[in-house]
């Protein structure tokens, strides 16, 4: 109704109106009546040239509703000022001539007039009503940009706040963790200089090559930060790229007692795009060999990686990895090291592995040990 009724109820006001002045017995002044009313039909399509079909309407059959909605509809549509001052003109012309013609009196001063001035409001009323409605549409308009303006400023404001907040959280994880690391890493190198024991060295170098590690890839994420969540690219080329072509050298510099089973997915002819998924694997691994070393010192470790296929996978996967992380009970001999530990681990793997479309369970086992298992698809990545 709210699409019909504008449409509708004018033609049949118009009609009406040619009913009441016209009746039944005048054929000729009704017929043009209601060809004028019929044209409101097709108003907005062509306002300019339904206002003309209504003209005679108000010439022959003395109707007002129909030329009146047809100017106010090209006020609104078309206010172009020299067409609707030529509309006005021809509106007051049909209005003040009389049909036939040969009744009009120049002598009737004040008859002729009143006329005049009755002809100029009824052609000035619909172009002022609808030049109004076509400003009230210009100025809604013009608000509801505005308004997307203003929440598009304060969107941009918002991450402009976030890109400040990030590069001083970057500036400070950079001053704070690169100072302790850079001096665990000088003080490894003194010992490998300075010992004569060989598996004292050894360990040494290893700690000096983890701690340069730790520090080109703070360097990286310090970049990302500071990317400000600009260029998307741009912060892809700072982060860090390992992939299952460096776990080998993660699994010996994690000092435990690791098995790696990697052989499946080892070499080239892996899928275009598995960059993605290769790292989250290795951060997979990274963080559970992390989460060994805390909580069961001395345990034994399997690390297992192999291709995924769509037949292995649940119903609707596709091929990709899947990686386990199995690990035994604790030696009870062992030092639990004081490590410290936010819980976030496994929560943010977790979350690494649905951003992925892939899915990640770790739970304890039977023997006192844990498992962590994780399948990622070669889709997304």
């Amino acid at each position: 109704m709210r699409r019909i009724g504008p449409v509708v109820v004018p033609v049949l006001l118009s009609i009406a109106d040619a009913l009441l002045v016209n009746g039944l017995g005048m054929a000729l002044e009704l017929g043009v009546s209601v060809v004028a009313a019929a044209a409101l039909l097709l108003r907005r399509r062509w306002p300019l040239l339904v206002f003309l079909v209504t003209l005679p309407g108000l010439y022959i059959g003395y109707i007002w509703f129909a030329p009146m909605i047809a100017l106010y509809t090209l006020a609104a549509r078309r206010p172009g000022r020299a067409r609707l001052a030529g509309c006005a003109l021809l509106l007051i012309a049909a209005h003040f001539l009389p049909y036939p013609i040969s009744d009009f009196q120049p002598t009737a001063y004040r008859e002729n007039t009143l006329v005049l001035i009755d002809a100029t409001v009824t052609s000035a009323a619909p172009i002022a009503l609808g030049l109004l409605v076509r400003t009230r549409r210009e100025l809604a308009s013009r608000v509801e940009e505005l308004t997307r303006s203003m929440r598009r400023e304060d969107r941009l404001l918002a991450e402009r706040v976030k890109a400040t907040e990030r590069a001083r959280l970057a500036r400070e994880m950079h001053d704070v963790v690169a100072h302790q690391v850079s001096l665990i890493s000088l003080q490894a190198g003194a010992v490998q200089v300075s010992t004569a024991d060989e598996a004292a060295r050894t360990g040494a170098r290893t700690i000096r090559e983890l701690s340069i590690r730790t520090l080109e890839e703070l360097r990286h994420m310090v970049g990302v930060l500071r990317a400000a969540g600009g260029d998307a690219q741009e912060a892809r080329e700072l982060a860090p790229q390992p992939d299952l072509d460096e776990l080998p050298r993660l699994i010996e510099m994690s000092a435990l007692d690791v098995t790696y089973e990697g052989g499946a997915v080892a070499g080239a002819g892996r899928p275009s795009g598995a960059g993605t998924v290769e790292r989250a694997a290795y951060r997979t691994v990274q963080e559970a060999l992390t989460n060994v070393r805390k909580h069961a010192p001395g345990a034994r470790v399997r690390v297992r990686i192999d291709t995924l296929e769509p037949a292995d996978a649940a119903e609707g996967a596709e091929a990709g990895l899947r990686v386990e992380i199995r690990n035994g009970p604790p030696d009870a001999t062992a030092t639990a090291p004081a490590l410290p530990g936010g819980g976030h681990g496994l929560v943010g793997l977790r979350e690494r592995a649905q951003s992925l479309g892939g899915t990640l369970e770790a739970r304890p086992t039977s023997d006192g040990g844990f498992v962590v298992r994780a399948e990622f698809p070669y889709g997304r990545g």
